[in-house]
């Protein structure tokens, strides 16, 4: 089993990549999607993660009260520094959460059914570990949605035309 100190520091490589690429983007950038149907912008993307961060380890694993507007995740636009500001917070809040999960007991909040019944959903360390899936699935979505956003960018700095963004 991967120790509570290996655990935060690949969740924390996987933050730390996102948290560059907006503040990389700048306003602007971090908050626009592509032109492809279902994409997400940046913003969106680290701001789903911090909800997938407080669900799963607050709520499902710990029992906490959950408040989560998922679909408002999808929706979110700021500022980086903000978004920046609230992943800071949302480290510290999961760190605080990691000394408090028992790796191999049930977890304490309400799950989906089809949840409880996977690996995610039938210890708190699965819960954990989903949240570190997750992490890693969006830091990729994020890695491509930043280079294309870029190329665009570039692009029209240069005159010339892109298929994306």
């Amino acid at each position: 089993m991967v120790s509570e100190v290996d655990f935060l520091a690949f969740v924390d490589h996987q933050l730390d990549a996102m948290v560059e690429m907006v503040e990389t983007l700048g306003d602007e950038l971090a908050n626009t999607a592509l032109d492809v149907p279902g994409s997400n912008s940046p913003y969106v993307i680290l701001e789903h993660c911090l909800g997938v961060m407080e669900y799963w380890a607050g709520h499902v694993a710990l029992g906490r009260p959950s408040a989560r507007d998922r679909d408002a995740e999808f929706r979110a636009h700021g500022t980086v520094s903000d978004l920046v500001h609230r992943t800071s917070k949302a480290r510290a809040r999961l760190r605080q959460d990691t000394t408090r999960i028992n790796p191999a007991a049930a977890p304490i909040g309400q799950l989906d059914p089809k949840d409880a019944a996977s690996p995610l959903g039938r210890t708190q360390g699965g819960a954990m570990l989903h949240i570190y899936e997750e992490l890693a699935r969006h830091r990729g979505q994020m890695d491509l949605t930043f280079d294309l956003l870029r190329a665009g960018a570039a692009s029209r700095r240069a005159g010339t035309s892109t298929p994306n963004p």
